[in-house]
């Protein structure tokens, strides 16, 4: 992209440095963007002592980058981040070019990654301390507002020494911040988003995880229990796409491994069941099925519905064994 167009584009967003700064405390933060060369994925994780920190800090586009805006936080070095990053620039350059049209940018605190693993990070010199920042390879780190200023070197050596994916390994960076002693003021909200590598033109299937805690009294545990969760229901919808194919196995497959994560979770074992009934293991179905009675009556109607959706046979006697197993009815 031209300077030109980078011009026009600053230009055309006087809200940039020129609007006292929203919110006007600092939203003092821990963050971490980061890319997976492996796979492309982008990611972005933030914990705060700031009630909904999530919509504020965090921002991602498939096939494009991440942006982490914070401090004195303007959030339209998110939107314009990654508008440049679109437009060709890369995060070095749009976060330069972002900060020298930005009046208050001595008490911003950005980190910014583009799709191709290149990564800027800025501390403004009025900053509340402890803050500072760590650009390595694929990732960057930052913090402000800290209770020590072994934070962020914590988040650094936690991200790189961590095996798994992406989310787990940014997961892992914000545990390592409170561990070592977090945002001075305690704790409050966190979020996590990862992006897919390359855009697929759909943008609800190029989010693998976008998760919010907006106010807990421990929301980094929330947030690890939110991201099980979630993995949980990637498995799920993998397992309702084998279904619409008819593969049975595939399904069962993705259902258990659903269940696995969160065993006592009905919906996971309810579908789990419905597709041993698929592959005609239907001994293997009803435990599964007396389970989810257990949990809520409710699920015995909802059995009743499938046969018209076609997710089950229209077949009265093998209906009569599913919907009686919470009663012994199912047994030989």
């Amino acid at each position: 992209m031209s300077r030109v167009a980078l011009f026009l584009i600053l230009l055309a967003t006087p809200a940039l440095g020129s609007e006292p700064p929203s919110p006007r405390r600092p939203v003092n933060t821990y963050s971490i963007v980061a890319r997976d060369p492996a796979t492309g994925e982008l990611g972005v994780a933030v914990q705060s002592h700031w009630f909904s920190v999530g919509p504020l800090v965090a921002w991602a586009e498939a096939g494009v980058g991440a942006v982490a805006t914070q401090s004195f936080v303007d959030p339209s070095y998110g939107k314009l981040g990654l508008d440049l990053m679109r437009a060709g620039r890369s995060a070095p350059d749009a976060l330069k070019g972002l900060l020298a049209a930005d009046s208050g940018s001595a008490v911003r605190q950005v980190g910014m990654i583009d799709a191709q693993g290149r990564v800027a990070s800025h501390t403004g010199e009025r900053c509340v301390a402890a803050a500072g920042h760590i650009v390595g390879e694929n990732f960057a780190v930052q913090a402000n507002m800290m209770e020590k200023d072994t934070v962020w070197p914590a988040m650094a050596k936690a991200f790189r020494e961590t095996k798994g994916d992406l989310a787990a390994r940014m997961m892992a960076a914000l545990e390592a911040a409170e561990a070592a002693g977090g945002d001075i003021r305690g704790k409050q909200a966190a979020a996590l988003i990862v992006v897919s590598g390359k855009p697929t033109g759909k943008p609800w299937l190029d989010r693998k995880f976008d998760l919010r805690v907006d106010d807990h009294p421990q929301p980094l545990e929330e947030l690890k229990r939110l991201l099980t969760l979630q993995r949980a229901y990637n498995l799920m919808n993998e397992g309702d796409l084998a279904v619409e194919r008819n593969d049975a196995k595939a399904a069962l497959e993705a259902y258990s491994g659903a269940q696995a994560l969160v065993p006592n979770n009905a919906e996971m074992v309810f579908w789990t069941a419905i597709s041993l009934v698929g592959m005609n293991r239907v001994d293997e179905a009803i435990p599964l099925f007396q389970k989810t009675f257990k949990m809520d009556p409710r699920w015995r109607e909802l059995l009743t519905r499938l046969p018209k959706a076609g997710l089950l046979p229209d077949d009265p006697k093998l209906m009569g064994r599913l919907t009686g197993a919470g009663s012994g009815a199912g047994k030989k």
